[in-house]
């Protein structure tokens, strides 16, 4: 435990008042343990679930120092916080998981790249460039050709960040900044695998899930649990997975993001050190949700069991393409009639297109039963405004 503190009596703090805040806020509530948050709007997601709420930017130096100064521990929801103020705070003795250093490498894609590559972990080959202009030069002196993928090296999240380039006439969809460009990898599936460390240097994974996107949003539609892949390859999926933990050496949850290619192989796309989308599916249909065991490794406690006891599909809720305002749901009786069908509203006043309002987990002993389920609901429950 922090400090030799009670769980009870220790306030932890959270930069971040999303969704990814309430969810670890509930989970810290079956133990009484306070959290506190610090984001610009106690309107957000965790307001109603927190000890306390302290409105500020969790990306500004004075806001994350002083709210350091209050807690005895303190973490994250979300990479793009002030590293800056971390480092202090941590010289001055706070315990903060994610260290800030790695968090340093891992919330800028060039660096995360640049990491993989510098320790043998298998990744899609890459280069970096400065600007929409160096890309450009790049393909008219033949270092670069289509297709290709461009990442922003920070502030990407949910589908923002990335933009595919297959020919020529896309390249009016260059982002602007530095950015990592990989050729587009054969990819047959995309997968996932959440890792949890504490300081003890105990190591516990969850099955490996399977990823389906929204082509529009490009983020995680449809979430697949187990994964449809061979035994073999799931062995090799977490063995790499905790190979990339080890090399980070963090504390908390990793959520390791891989491509499998059609010739069997498997690549780090991406990592968050955090919880993730990814593992939403937990709170559901595991022994121990991933809320629960980033608490459990922060907090320095014994991990929870992973088991998957349940096969789940986990659909995101997005807002309704043409909607935008106070938010409105049609059809949530008729989804909760379901059975297996468990929902988690994320209580976002405003809607947008495209924005992550929910998700549902379905559980059934059949996947494809489930995945069926799934699709009922994102048919049936429409998030729309007023």
């Amino acid at each position: 435990m922090i400090n030799n503190k009670e769980i009870t009596t220790c306030n932890l703090g959270i930069l971040g008042g999303g969704q990814l805040g309430k969810m670890l806020a509930l989970a810290a509530g079956n133990w009484h343990l306070p959290v506190h948050i610090l984001d610009e709007s106690a309107d957000y997601p965790a307001g109603p679930f927190a000890a306390s709420f302290t409105a500020g930017y969790f990306n500004r130096y004075e806001d994350v120092y002083a709210f350091g100064k209050t807690v005895d521990l303190l973490t994250i929801e979300i990479e793009h916080v002030h590293t800056g103020a971390l480092k202090q705070l941590q010289a001055e003795g706070l315990t903060i998981h994610p260290d800030p250093s790695i968090l340093e490498i891992i919330k800028d894609k060039g660096l995360q790249k640049k990491f993989y590559h510098d320790r043998g972990i298998p990744t899609a080959p890459f280069q970096l460039f400065d600007s929409e202009q160096s890309i450009l030069d790049a393909l008219g002196a033949g270092t670069l050709a289509f297709p290709f993928v461009q990442k922003t090296r920070t502030a990407g999240y949910d589908g923002r960040g990335v933009s595919i380039i297959r020919r020529e006439e896309d390249l009016q969809k260059l982002l602007p900044g530095a950015s990592v460009i990989e050729a587009l990898a054969p990819i047959e599936k995309e997968l996932a695998v959440i890792v949890a460390r504490n300081e003890r240097g105990e190591i516990a994974a969850y099955p490996t899930v399977e990823m389906d996107f929204n082509p529009e949003a490009n983020l995680v539609e449809f979430l697949v649990c187990p994964s449809r892949i061979d035994p073999g390859t799931e062995q090799r999926a977490v063995a790499l997975a905790i190979e990339v933990m080890k090399a980070y050496g963090l504390c908390g949850l990793l959520a390791v993001e891989l491509f499998l290619t059609g010739t069997g192989d498997l690549l780090v796309n991406e990592v968050a050190p955090r919880t993730h989308n990814s593992g939403h599916h937990t709170l559901d249909s595991c022994e121990t949700s991933q809320f629960e065991q980033h608490l459990r490794a922060i907090l320095n406690l014994p991990l929870g069991s992973t088991r998957l006891h349940t096969p789940a599909v986990m659909v995101n809720l997005l807002g309704a393409e043409g909607f935008q305002g106070p938010v409105h749901y049609q059809g949530l009786e008729e989804c909760l009639a379901l059975p297996g069908v468990h929902l988690h509203l994320y209580g976002k006043a405003i809607t947008k297109p495209y924005r992550k309002m929910g998700h549902a987990t379905v559980v059934h002993p059949d996947i494809a039963q489930a995945a069926a389920l799934a699709r009922s609901v994102q048919q049936t429950l429409r998030i729309e405004s007023r």
